[in-house]
């Protein structure tokens, strides 16, 4: 028992070291939303290619841009009541502070993870606590060390401007396939809402793998997976190891039912606005109760979109 603590302890002191923190948490600025019940984490997919392989690039239909994009934008809440993951998509038709209207996506391109969290912020009037980060190569090797994932498809998904080509049914998935799985739109009747419902089936997925007992109970096994899920993942300044484990436990509460996933509720998913083409813009009654009912940590408006 004592090994196994001391094991532990050593552990968890290596992953304090090695996570990567950066300056996300837009504060001080005027009009910022004050605290609110339960926690609130924003989660960001962004599309950085920089690393990866020719061959990983050919399969995902990529190219060599080095912009700051996102794909990928969630809130997640815990607290007394949850979790909630509430997707935010990447088309959402808000106020982005000093740039006027646009979408969400464009305040990670034009601002970072600074104007991402504000812009968010402003929007939902919830405070963003804690904020993590994960990008395409990190994504693909974390996916990687896990030895795959698995994920069920109701029907057929193919969109060979994402890389993605796969059959009905439960089937795991390396890296590179589930980021292609998570990427596709273009085919997909529901355009961006249904990608978002991807997103959240894939972070359930990872969440459980992670936390499952083939990694935990596994040493060896565990030290690799924790080294790649580091690697992966940038955080804000004050986030810690515990606080990433309280993540990952609230992500995979979710993936087992005992959460709830969601969308912001969109009014209108296919507005075309000028140069910046088709938008999403929100239900903004049913927007505002469910961020109102995340804010008190009460139980979501049962209206809200899946």
């Amino acid at each position: 028992m004592v090994l196994v603590a001391a094991g532990g302890a050593a552990l968890y002191f290596w992953a304090g070291k090695q996570v990567r923190r950066t300056d996300a948490i837009a504060a001080g600025y005027s009009g910022r939303p004050s605290p609110g019940k339960g926690t609130n984490w924003l989660l960001v997919g962004s599309d950085s290619r920089k690393d990866l392989t020719p061959e990983q690039r050919r399969k995902l239909h990529v190219g060599n841009d080095e912009g700051l994009n996102t794909d990928t934008i969630m809130l997640l809440h815990h607290g007394g009541h949850g979790p909630y993951l509430v997707s935010l998509p990447r088309d959402s038709y808000v106020q982005v502070p000093g740039h006027g209207k646009g979408k969400i996506n464009a305040a990670f391109a034009d601002g970072g993870p600074r104007l991402l969290t504000r812009t968010v912020e402003e929007a939902t009037g919830l405070r963003v606590d804690h904020y993590a980060e994960v990008d395409f190569p990190g994504f693909v090797a974390l996916v990687d060390a896990l030895g795959g994932v698995r994920l069920c498809l109701d029907k057929p998904l193919k969109d060979e401007k994402a890389g993605a080509d796969f059959r009905a049914g439960c089937q795991r998935m390396d890296g590179v396939r589930a980021l292609a799985y998570v990427r596709s739109r273009y085919t997909d009747p529901d355009g961006d809402l249904g990608r978002v419902r991807r997103q959240r089936r894939l972070v359930g997925a990872v969440a459980d793998a992670m936390l499952g007992p083939g990694v935990v109970l596994n040493p060896l096994r565990l030290r690799s997976v924790l080294d790649a899920a580091l690697s992966a993942v940038t955080v804000d300044g004050g986030t810690g190891v515990g606080d990433l484990v309280t993540l990952g436990r609230s992500a995979k509460e979710v993936a087992g039912g005992g959460g709830k996933a969601l969308t912001v509720p969109v009014a209108n998913p296919g507005v075309t606005m000028g140069d910046l083409g088709d938008v999403l813009v929100w239900d903004e009654r049913e927007a505002r109760r469910l961020f109102e009912a995340l804010r008190e940590d009460g139980s979501i408006p049962t209206s809200a979109n899946n």
